[in-house]
């Protein structure tokens, strides 16, 4: 039984590890249409997508163009909605500020692996493509988990 109908990836801006796993995920194949989108936790204005991270995502024959960071609102949570943020932190503070977040995890913790995945910001293009890596092989565990939950 399809239990989101929406899955949002939640990282620190909005411009590199959150833009990357609504890429990755809308590349793969799912079983039930699922709204894809990425929130940042601190959005002062909106930004395009990290150089290095897009270079990479192009480098993977993936594509966000014209992507802008956007900030996480009250108004994006819903029973329906699955949030997956990047680090376990970023979901402790989804849970103190936001009065009615729910299905709020750690990308980590809802596919029951150890880890957070680490902002690459600063780092070398190949630190981006390592996050990307990182990001592929959760994503396609994530898929799996979601295609098994519509079966059931």
């Amino acid at each position: 039984m399809k239990r989101y109908d929406k899955l949002l990836f939640v990282s620190s801006s909005d411009t590199c590890r959150g833009p990357m796993a609504e890429a990755i995920m809308k590349s793969k194949f799912l079983l039930a249409p699922l709204k894809v989108e990425s929130r940042g936790l601190v959005v002062l204005f909106p930004e395009p997508m990290n150089q290095k991270a897009e270079a990479v995502l192009v480098s993977n024959g993936l594509n966000i163009k014209g992507h802008t960071s956007v900030a996480l609102t009250e108004e994006d949570f819903s029973e329906r909605c699955l949030v997956l943020t990047m680090e376990s932190q970023q979901k402790n503070k989804i849970i103190s500020e936001y009065n009615n977040a729910c299905n709020v995890y750690s990308i980590g913790e809802y596919l029951k692996v150890d880890g957070a995945v680490k902002a690459p910001v600063g780092g070398a293009l190949v630190d981006y493509g390592e996050c990307f890596e990182i990001l592929d092989v959760l994503i396609k565990r994530l898929v799996v988990v979601l295609n098994e939950e519509e079966l059931l």
